[in-house]
């Protein structure tokens, strides 16, 4: 099934676009998608080519914080129907999980996980496509939406404690800066925010429980058909928890509300199997983190689940048909720890 999101994803593409000297008409007819179908912030639209079209845009016109100058023009209200359920939830972790049990509502390639390290929160995010791609832009723009969504709630004043990002740090962190206003990790071993665990809890002065229950079904009783298929959610989910060492069955089961008998059963009658869904997104991400040249194959194969570095390479040689440190030869790619 082909990941689908609002078109509203793309909002401020247009006017970023042509502020940096971009012929949006071509750029958009590069990635099968036209400036008509923009227009209505509602429709569905394929994931893959708008994640396409902000990595294009920013090679092509040599900005590296595209994605970011998106962000820094959105508005609650972008949100759509959802918006008015989020601006009327009693708390920020209250708003997330809404962010969360609505999702398909918003973009089908967009994965959240919330997790909770004693005083601290760590919100997880990926942009998970249908072929594995480019998507540096994409999570930008996700992590700067979701840093807008928070300060919304919470006041301009609110800051997390680090905004974290997987791929390198570009060359003038100028932008970031501005945006965030906290400490930035690149090379991290997470796409995302952390935030003090006490600001999921402040009270939002806007809340209104009548207000809330309206939205709420309102929501319910629109067209689901956009739902995704479990094999896509599980997906997600593995993306998520792969690199935090639980991306055990049991565990992603869990995260389905399913028993782990249930979850086997449905995936063989999708066409697949547990482990090959981990199998999938391990190619995936492991071409991500060999183009980092922060990450050591030692660091790689650990953020992949494996114990040894040893195991690691035979598996990448029966994947890719060579260790992992010739596929980065091959493709220039040299760690910093490995010069």
């Amino acid at each position: 099934m082909t990941a689908l999101a609002r078109a509203a994803s793309l909002t401020n593409y247009l006017e970023v676009a042509r502020h940096l000297g971009l012929n949006v008409h071509s750029m958009l007819t590069q990635v099968g998608l036209s400036t008509t179908q923009l227009e209505d912030p509602d429709r569905r639209i394929p994931a893959s080519p708008a994640v396409t079209l902000l990595e294009e845009s920013a090679r092509i016109s040599g900005c590296e914080t595209l994605g970011l100058r998106m962000a820094e023009l959105r508005q609650l209200s972008d949100f759509g129907e959802v918006s008015l359920l989020l601006s009327h939830q009693r708390t920020l972790r209250d708003a997330l999980q809404v962010i969360v049990q609505y999702r398909h509502l918003l973009n089908d390639a967009l994965a959240i996980h919330i997790e909770e390290a004693g005083k601290t929160v760590i919100i997880r995010q990926e942009v998970i496509t249908d072929q594995p791609m480019q998507s540096r832009q994409s999570i930008e723009l996700a992590i700067g939406i979701m840093h807008r969504f928070c300060a919304a709630l919470l006041g301009a004043h609110w800051h997390p404690i680090s905004a974290n990002f997987t791929h390198a740090a570009p060359a003038d962190l100028a932008i970031h800066r501005r945006i965030f206003g906290c400490k930035l990790e690149f090379g991290s071993e997470f796409n995302g925010l952390v935030c003090p665990a006490a600001d999921l809890d402040a009270a939002n002065p806007l809340a209104n429980e009548a207000m809330a229950r309206i939205a709420h079904r309102y929501l319910d009783s629109l067209h689901t058909e956009s739902k995704l298929s479990l094999l896509l959610e599980v997906r997600k989910t593995i993306f998520l928890l792969l690199p935090m060492g639980r991306a055990s069955i049991e565990q992603v089961a869990q995260t389905q509300g399913i028993n782990v008998r249930t979850l086997q059963r449905r995936l063989e009658e999708g066409g697949a199997t547990f482990s090959d869904l981990i199998n999938g997104v391990r190619r995936d991400l492991v071409v991500r983190y060999l183009e980092n040249p922060g990450y050591s194959l030692g660091r790689i194969a650990d953020m992949l689940g494996y114990s040894m570095p040893s195991s690691f390479t035979r598996w990448f040689i029966a994947q890719f048909g060579m260790p992992p440190a010739a596929w980065r030869t091959q493709h220039d790619i040299v760690s910093r720890k490995e010069r």
